[in-house]
């Protein structure tokens, strides 16, 4: 099996006084969740997210068993049904939602692999071999502007419709995340984080914080301590994931 391990870190940011990012790392599974709602609903939403995927971690370590990748999926859809009767229940909740990205270590047709999945704008990274990339797509109408060429990627934070998600836990009967599928590599570093994250930093202030030879909690110390001296405008959140060697 893949062994791994991480490190975390979070901060309310400089603007807002509550943090409604959520997470988990542990047990092979990591989720990263921002919540959004008004009336500390959107701390809510991303809490029952997070409880859902720290429940699974919890059965499969003490179940003993390989997690399967349509464990992710039943997960998801769990979560999404404790949000939509959370917000139900009252009408100060009516509207929130969570998004999430995570990363699970799982068994595919007798091996290790890496399931990835996301709903919304949170993100997920990776440095390989010194190469960088965003592996996530946003799940937001500013993202679906630059795929049909109206706006630019540079142009997509500033755009009044960076914050409006197509995608998220919570709206809808059914959470339609992306899934994917990753073979990976001894020295691959992997990044979840919420946009409070991605929104301050660069790609090239994000890839250079991630090439750094120190642990997984240093990294996400300081990648959260990066965008917080760069405005901090919201909740950040990080998660670094090492795959370890065999």
């Amino acid at each position: 099996m893949i062994a791994v391990r991480w490190g975390s870190a979070t901060h309310p940011g400089m603007v807002r006084h509550a943090n409604e990012d959520r997470f988990h790392a542990g047990s092979g599974i990591f989720v990263v969740a921002d919540g959004m709602g008004g009336h500390a609903a959107g701390e809510v939403a991303s809490q029952l997210a997070v409880d859902e995927f720290a429940r699974l971690a919890s059965a499969t370590t003490n179940g003993g068993a390989a997690l399967h990748p349509g464990a992710i999926r039943h997960a998801l859809a769990r979560a999404n049904d404790a949000i939509v009767a959370a917000a139900n229940e009252s009408e100060a909740r009516r509207g929130m939602g969570t998004t999430l990205v995570g990363l699970a270590v799982v068994e595919d047709v007798g091996r290790g692999r890496l399931l990835a999945f996301n709903l919304g704008d949170s993100r997920l990274y990776r440095v390989q071999a010194g190469s960088f990339e965003q592996l996530s797509v946003d799940h937001s109408q500013a993202q679906e502007l630059v795929e049909a060429g109206v706006i630019t990627a540079a142009e997509r934070h500033a755009h009044p419709l960076s914050n409006v998600l197509t995608r998220a836990l919570g709206h809808g009967p059914y959470p339609r995340a992306d899934y994917w599928l990753i073979d990976p590599h001894p020295g691959d570093r992997f990044l979840l984080c919420s946009d409070g994250l991605s929104v301050e930093l660069t790609d090239g202030q994000i890839h250079l914080a991630l090439i750094a030879p120190a642990d997984p909690d240093r990294v996400a110390a300081d990648l959260v301590q990066l965008a917080v001296e760069a405005g901090g405008r919201d909740n950040i959140t990080v998660v670094v994931v090492d795959v370890l060697p065999g």
